[in-house]
């Protein structure tokens, strides 16, 4: 293969302005230099030949060129010229940033794991339309973490059982709850007649206690559908979206987030992400995902449970996922970093020791499987969240909470 060395621009100062910037960890037998400048070529002007047709002016023009090599790390700059937002979008961003360079056969491993943009090109985004403080004003809830669940099982309950579900979660203190990822408009449980069952039980919760409480109706389908789907719903009375961005696509977040139609929250899951986050040393870091699903409008985003919860993950890794919804950097609205899987009572105390209280705790099954039920797994919950806000140790809060009490003799703390 050819790989041009004029690719490579170490120490060249560039206009962030200018460029889409991408950090690459790469596992080569080739040199880093030719590796990332591999990744440079095939990603904007190049090829594995040299070819007639690409002059000094193209080549100029719209090359990456690799400004930086630190260890395993290599930094490319992608001019924004290469970019095409009104048609192509973020599917074509990401076939830029995180394109053929995969299949490299020169590349033992390669993975995606920081991108910047320029201010043009985030211009060009709404960001998130409620964002963590529009949430906090819906719910009332300024400073604590919202606390939720998922419905559980994921699969098999009846408009009827899941508004049961939801009613009994609102009324031990819950302020979210969701469809699971693989919910959608099964025979079993229509999705017309859960929207209305669901709402229908909210307002029962509002009218009994006064207590705020928004559901996410996950509205993930076709591309050409979700809109449409999510109109629907919102007519119906659903107080919160949420779409699958991975296997729906981010453009299917940008289309409800731009849409003037749609006024309800977007919760976005992440499922499907382990299959290109997980491993180290190949694929997309979930960093890079999280600021996509920000700049397309999401307006929560689960990121993992800091090493504490089912899924893989370190405190670390989700710092960077948690920076990524909330940091300044960008002309956005601050997204809600979701903490769910594998969440119950015992987890909270360390997981807002590490996370802090600007997060939504989510528990499926360590609020259903709570002994005294959902409801009492719900009181358990709202409990541990608040001995973690208070800086009360749950062992000290669980011996006048009976509740907490319960769920730490089940399932421990961290």
């Amino acid at each position: 293969m050819e790989y041009s060395n004029k690719y490579l621009h170490i120490g060249e100062e560039i206009d962030p302005d200018d460029y889409v910037i991408c950090k690459y960890k790469i596992s080569t037998d080739l040199g880093m230099d030719k590796a990332a400048a591999a990744i440079a070529a095939e990603q904007s002007t190049g090829t594995w030949t040299g070819i007639s047709t690409l002059n000094e002016k193209i080549f100029e023009l719209y090359s990456g060129r690799v400004t930086a090599i630190e260890g395993d790390i290599a930094t490319i700059a992608y001019p924004k010229e290469d970019f095409s937002l009104d048609i192509g979008g973020i599917p074509q961003v990401l076939s830029v940033i995180s394109g053929n360079l995969f299949g490299l056969d020169a590349l033992k491993g390669v993975r995606l794991e920081d991108v910047t943009f320029p201010k043009s090109m985030l211009n060009d985004f709404l960001g998130p339309r409620f964002g963590s403080e529009g949430l906090r004003e819906v719910l009332k809830r300024p400073a604590k973490p919202l606390v939720g669940t998922i419905v559980k099982p994921k699969i098999g309950l009846s408009p009827k059982e899941t508004a049961n579900y939801i009613y009994e979660a609102g009324m031990g203190g819950l302020t979210n709850g969701k469809d699971d990822e693989t919910l959608s408009n099964q025979k079993f449980c229509p999705m017309e007649d859960r929207v209305v069952a669901v709402a229908e039980a909210i307002d029962r919760v509002k009218e009994e206690t006064g207590h705020i409480m928004i559901h996410a109706i996950n509205v993930s389908t076709d591309g050409h559908k979700i809109v449409e789907v999510a109109e629907k719903v919102q007519e119906l009375g659903a107080s919160e979206i949420m779409v699958d961005v991975i296997t729906c696509g981010f453009a299917a977040v940008q289309a409800l987030r731009e849409d003037p139609s749609i006024k309800l929250p977007i919760h976005v899951h992440r499922t499907m992400h382990g299959a290109i986050t997980k491993n180290k040393d190949l694929g997309v870091s979930m960093n890079v995902f999280a600021k996509l699903v920000r700049m397309c409008g999401g307006d929560a985003l689960h990121i993992g449970t800091f090493g504490v919860g089912k899924m893989t993950g370190s405190a670390t890794e989700d710092f960077a996922n948690q920076r990524a919804c909330i940091g300044d950097d960008v002309p956005y609205k601050t997204m809600l970093p979701v903490c769910s899987g594998g969440m119950h009572p015992g987890l909270v105390e360390k997981l807002v020791e590490i996370a802090g209280t600007n997060i939504q705790i989510q528990a499926g099954g360590g609020v259903a499987g709570h002994p005294g039920g959902v409801r009492k797994g719900a009181m358990a919950l709202v409990q541990a969240v608040d001995a973690a806000y208070e800086k009360i140790p749950a062992e000290t809060y669980r011996k006048t909470h009976t509740e907490l009490d319960e769920a730490l003799t089940k399932w421990g703390s961290a």
